[in-house]
C-alpha cells in the first residue's frame, strides 16, 4: 500500500485506506484482526475494529446503495462501510469522512472507484436515517451479529441475551492482574495514580484493577522489562478467577494445558510460586510467549509444546494434583474484545469445538491423581461447548464428580455443573465458564494413554 505525505491527502486519509485494507482481509478474506493489526498505530486500530464491531449493520446499509454490489471490489466494499462507521460512531466532521474516502480509495490504488465512493456516502448522508430503520428491524442486523449466533444466545440466555448483545458491542474496559507477592493491590493503585492513572478495584478476584481509560503497556507501572520483574499483567477478571478455583498448593505437580499465551500460567504462579508445573500447548509458535509472558514475571515453569490429547508427546506417567483445562473454544464471551469473531466463526463450529473439547478434557483427566481437582474453562457462552462438555466426562467415567464453586463467586450464575460468567456490567467481564472436577479414590487407576 502506498503510503503518503500527509499533506497531500485528506486528513485522515491515510488512516482510513489502511483501516479498510485491514477490514477487507478479515471479513472478506477471513483473517484474524489481531494479526492484521499486529503492526498498525491506534488510528488505524480503532476504525477497524470499530467498522468489524459494526460490520453487519453497515455494510448491509451501504450495499443498498449499490446497483450491483456483487462486484464491488473487496477493498472498497470494505471503505465503504468503514466510513459508514466514521459517520455513525466518531466524532468527525460527516463531509470530512466522505473527503477522506475519496482519497482513501486513491491510497488503495483503486482511483476509478472514487467517484463511486464520493456518490454513494454523499447518498448515504442524506438517507442513512430511513435505511438504518429498516436495517435495524432484525436483532441480527441491527445489534451486528449474525443470526445464527443470535438464535443460539436466545436458546442458551433467553432472559439475558439483550444484555449479551448489547455488551459485546462495548469498547472493553483495561483490566489488570497485581502479583500479591510483591505488591499490595493498594499499593500498586497508588503507584498507577502516582504516573496520573485512575483505577478502581474489582471485587471477582483480589488481584483485579480496572483502569478508567485504557493505555499502552509501556506505560503501566511495574509492567517489567530486562532484569526488573514484572508486578503486573493484563487480564481481564474473568481469566483470574481460573487461578483461584483450581486451589493449587504449594508443592503440587499443576499441568497448565492449552496454556499459550500464558497468562494463567503465571498467575497460578504467583499465587503458589512452589509448583512442579508443567505448561503445555499444542502451538510451538505460541509456546515462546508462555516462555516470554514467563520471563517478563520472573517465574519458572516446565514449557514444552505437545498435544494434551496425546500424553507420550510430554507426559512422564506421574499424576498431576491440579489440572487446569482452558480449552479451545468458540470465543463467544470474548466478542467485545475481539470482534471479528462475529464474522468468522459458523455454526458449524461449535460442534467441532465440543468434540475438541470432550477428547481435551478425557485426556487431561486420565493424568489426574486420585483426589486431584480439574478445572475445566472456556470463553464460550454456548452450553454445547461448556456444561455439556463437562457433563460427558461426569457420564462417561465413573471417578469424575464435580465440585461446586457457585458460593465462591457471587458475580457468576449456577450452571449444571459450573458457573457462567456472562460479559459486560454483571461481573465486569467477559464471558468465561468453569467447572471443577475431582477424581475419586475410589478406584487406583491413574493412568492412560
Amino acid at each position: 500500500m502506498e503510503r503518503a505525505r500527509p499533506s497531500r491527502w485528506a486528513p485522515g486519509a491515510t488512516s482510513l485506506a489502511n483501516a479498510a485494507a485491514v477490514v477487507s482481509h478479515v471479513a472478506l478474506g477471513g483473517h484474524s484482526a489481531d494479526a492484521e493489526l499486529s503492526s498498525e498505530p491506534a488510528a488505524v486500530r480503532a476504525i477497524a475494529l470499530g467498522t468489524l464491531r459494526w460490520y453487519l449493520r453497515l455494510a448491509p446499509a451501504v450495499e443498498r446503495l449499490l446497483k450491483r454490489p456483487q462486484d464491488m471490489q473487496d477493498e472498497i466494499r470494505a471503505l465503504l462501510a468503514a466510513s459508514a462507521h466514521q459517520i455513525e460512531y466518531s466524532r468527525n466532521p460527516v463531509h470530512a469522512t466522505v473527503l477522506a474516502a475519496v482519497d482513501a480509495a486513491r491510497i488503495l490504488r483503486r482511483p476509478g472507484a472514487t467517484g463511486l465512493v464520493n456518490a454513494v456516502l454523499r447518498r448515504y448522508l442524506s438517507e442513512r436515517e430511513a435505511i438504518l430503520a429498516e436495517i435495524d428491524k432484525e436483532t441480527g442486523s441491527r445489534t451486528a451479529h449474525p443470526v445464527w449466533l443470535v438464535d443460539a444466545l436466545e436458546r442458551a440466555w433467553p432472559r439475558q441475551c439483550p444484555e449479551i448483545l448489547a455488551a459485546n458491542n462495548e469498547h472493553p474496559p483495561m483490566t489488570l492482574r497485581v502479583d500479591l507477592s510483591r505488591r499490595t493491590r493498594d499499593a500498586y493503585i497508588a503507584e498507577l495514580a502516582a504516573a496520573g492513572l485512575a483505577a478502581r478495584t474489582l471485587s471477582l478476584t483480589e488481584a483485579a484493577v480496572q483502569l478508567e481509560k485504557p493505555v499502552g503497556v509501556a506505560d503501566l507501572p511495574g509492567f517489567g522489562k530486562g532484569d526488573v520483574a514484572g508486578v503486573v499483567s493484563v487480564q481481564d477478571a474473568g481469566a483470574q478467577l481460573a487461578a483461584v478455583l483450581l486451589d493449587a498448593r504449594p508443592g503440587m505437580r499443576v499441568l497448565d494445558a492449552c496454556a499459550a499465551p500464558g497468562g494463567k500460567t503465571g498467575h497460578l504462579l504467583e499465587r503458589t510460586p512452589d509448583l512442579a508445573l508443567t505448561a503445555v500447548d499444542i502451538d510451538a509458535e505460541r509456546v515462546g510467549r508462555i516462555r516470554e509472558n514467563l520471563d517478563r514475571l520472573q517465574r519458572s515453569a516446565r514449557v514444552v509444546a505437545g498435544d494434551i490429547r496425546d500424553p507420550k508427546t510430554f507426559w512422564d506417567g506421574v499424576p498431576f494434583d491440579r489440572i487446569l483445562v482452558d480449552a479451545p473454544c468458540s470465543s463467544t464471551g470474548v466478542i467485545r474484545r475481539h470482534p471479528d469473531i462475529k464474522l468468522l466463526r459458523r455454526p458449524t463450529d461449535i460442534a467441532s469445538f465440543a468434540a475438541t473439547q470432550r477428547e481435551i478434557l478425557q485426556a487431561a483427566f486420565r493424568m489426574l491423581a486420585p483426589g486431584g481437582r480439574l478445572l475445566y474453562s472456556t470463553c464460550s457462552l454456548l452450553p454445547e461447548e461448556n456444561e455439556a462438555v463437562v457433563r460427558h466426562l461426569l457420564s462417561s467415567d465413573p471417578l469424575a464428580r464435580p465440585v461446586s464453586t457457585a458460593q465462591l463467586t457471587p458475580e457468576s450464575i449456577e450452571r449444571d455443573p459450573g458457573i457462567q460468567l456472562l460479559p459486560g456490567a454483571q461481573a465486569g467481564t467477559d464471558g468465561f465458564y468453569y467447572a471443577c472436577v475431582e477424581k475419586t479414590t475410589a478406584g487406583t487407576e491413574t493412568s492412560g494413554g
